[in-house]
This record gives C-alpha cells, structure tokens and sequence, in this order.
C-alpha cells in the first residue's frame, strides 16, 4: 500500500488532525479490543505524531516519545534514556498490506535520525510478538498486565559495529562453506557421470 506519511509535534497538528488520531485511536484500542481505558494522556503533548495518510485521509498512525520525556526504561540500560515508540494502529480496513511495518520503519528511522544510536523501546501487546521481532526488537522482562491485555517490554537494540562486523564474517563463512560443499558434490556427480558412460562403452 502506497502512503504519504507525515511527523508532526502536538502543536503542529489541526484540529481536524487531533481529531482524527484521537478518533482511530478510541476505535482501535478502546473499541475493537474492549478495553475501557483512558487513552488521552498527558504524554501527547511532548510526543511527535506520526501519521500515514492514504487520499488525505489518516489510515495509520503511532507517535514517538522522545527520550527525555520518555519514563520507561529497559532492564539492561536502565541508566540511559531512549525513545519509545507507542500507539502504533492501522484501520481494519487497511490491514494485511504491510502497512504497520511500513509505519514502524519510518518511525525507528526517525529515531535514529533525531536522537542518534540510542536503542527503542516499545510496549507490545504480545499477540503482536513475531511482529516485533521480525523488525528486530527482543523481548525483555516477564508479560505483564496493561488494562487487563498482556504486553511485555521489548527493545530495539544498536548492533556495535564488532558485532555487524561478525556476523558479517560468520555469514560470508557459512556461504562460503556452501560453495565450497555444492563444487565437491558437482565434481563428484560429474565423476560418476563419466564413469557411467565409459561402463557404457565398454
């Protein structure tokens, strides 16, 4: 799906923004999963919003929390601040077309082009783990309750330059040793094929 995606600060959006956020908001997490929460936070106001619009109209959104307004912590870097990543949504009728990865992936580059090489950390609904996981966050902690939905913390770790490095070298190892072992076979068949006419001819 082709979208025009927008980041905004809370003083930068309409009224008519608000109010639609605020509306998809109340429909995907208030409506849809049963939950009778107050979704409107004093947060908003220091959050920068991240929306996707498909023929002007707003289809997905998440806002981004920057790390100095951010109060949530990972368990391994409880020291260090870093920016989160919540609300994340996308309308039911534009769901299966690879929208939410689209929406996270404009989101964690935003990230690491605003605030530098900071790990992202995210509240997940666990139904929603996989998901997660394939854009790289792990988990950390144990689930815990949130509004009576199971979430548990995951972050976005920063890969140190060693370790792209080696997993690099240990990814060009591993296919160099398949090339290596499809010659040896290749070379073999080739050997037995030979083989097989000569026995032919003889």
């Amino acid at each position: 799906m082709t979208c025009e995606f927008s980041i905004k600060t809370f003083d930068e959006l309409t009224s008519v923004d608000l109010y639609h956020i605020l509306k998809a908001r109340s429909q995907v997490f208030v409506v849809e999963q049963h939950c009778a929460y107050q979704d409107m936070d004093e947060v908003d106001f220091d959050c920068l919003h991240l929306i996707a619009h498909k023929d002007e109209a707003l289809v997905g959104y998440c806002r981004i929390i920057g790390p100095k307004f951010n109060p949530k912590k990972s368990l391994e870097n409880s020291a260090h601040s870093m920016p989160a990543i919540g609300r994340v949504l996308v309308l039911s009728d534009h769901r299966g077309y690879g929208l939410a990865r689209q929406i996270m992936t404009h989101a964690i580059k935003y990230c690491r082009k605003k605030y530098g090489k900071k790990p992202i950390i995210i509240s997940a609904q666990t139904y929603l783990l996989s998901f997660y996981e394939s854009l790289g966050f792990v988990t950390e902690g144990a689930v815990y309750l949130e509004d009576n939905i199971e979430h548990i913390t995951m972050v976005l770790p920063i890969l140190k330059k060693g370790k792209a490095k080696s997993q690099k070298s240990a990814g060009s190892e591993s296919s160099g040793f398949v090339i290596k072992l499809l010659s040896f076979l290749l070379l073999v068949l080739s050997l037995l094929f030979i083989a097989g006419l000569i026995y032919l001819m003889t």
